[in-house]
């Protein structure tokens, strides 16, 4: 499935669409969601969600720098606005709708790094990666005791534990998650950066 949504895919940045069969063919959890290019498909894909919705613009990499994230869009009407305004912004030309997920954010990525090959990187997500600068890297293949030793060796571990009533983070799952994106790697090395970010801990 794997070689098969690569080898069909088209070079540079790849579709929403092709990353959630990505995604999904490699055991990768993710949230339920829909792509839609008019405001039509945009209303059919709430109905299908529900409100609260989190809508993502379709092109853009830094989608947040350019107003291109909008959260918790409770109704209709935001939602024609909100989908209008989006796509006036330059490089635009859809939207991703998402249903609003409470937790703690992680983050998980990988870039390839000539000669080494994929490294994988872990860390606490959302604004919070580039804020605090805390990751930790692994060389693919990543096996299991080194991705709970990426895990531990963050500063911000103390996180995964619960702090200030926040629920604790499994980092056995993270860290099968890691194992996951390091097989993915290995199958389709053509993949040259990768971020899921936020990656949400229920």
């Amino acid at each position: 499935q794997v070689r098969s949504i690569i080898g069909s895919a088209s070079s540079g940045f790849m579709q929403p669409e092709d990353i959630q069969k990505l995604l999904d063919a490699c055991g990768i959890p993710r949230v339920t969601e829909f792509t839609a290019y008019s405001i039509d498909e945009a209303l059919k894909a709430a109905e299908a969600v529900s409100f609260p919705l989190a809508m993502k613009a379709i092109g853009p990499v830094h989608k947040s720098d350019i107003g291109g994230v909008s959260l918790n869009i409770g109704n209709h009407i935001l939602l024609r606005s909100e989908f209008d305004r989006m796509m006036n912004i330059p490089g635009v030309n859809g939207v991703v709708l998402q249903p609003m997920l409470s937790g703690t954010e992680l983050f998980i990525g990988s870039k390839y790094e000539e000669p080494f090959g994929h490294l994988i990187l872990c860390g606490v997500g959302g604004i919070f990666v580039e804020l605090l600068n805390d990751t930790a890297a692994g060389l693919v293949p990543v096996g299991r005791d080194e991705a709970l030793h990426m895990i531990r060796s963050l500063k911000s571990y103390k996180i995964f534990k619960g702090i200030r009533g926040r629920e604790p983070v499994d980092e056995n799952v993270f860290a099968d998650i890691i194992l996951r994106l390091s097989e993915l790697l290995q199958n389709a090395p053509e993949i040259s950066v990768l971020d899921l970010n936020p990656l949400m801990a229920a």
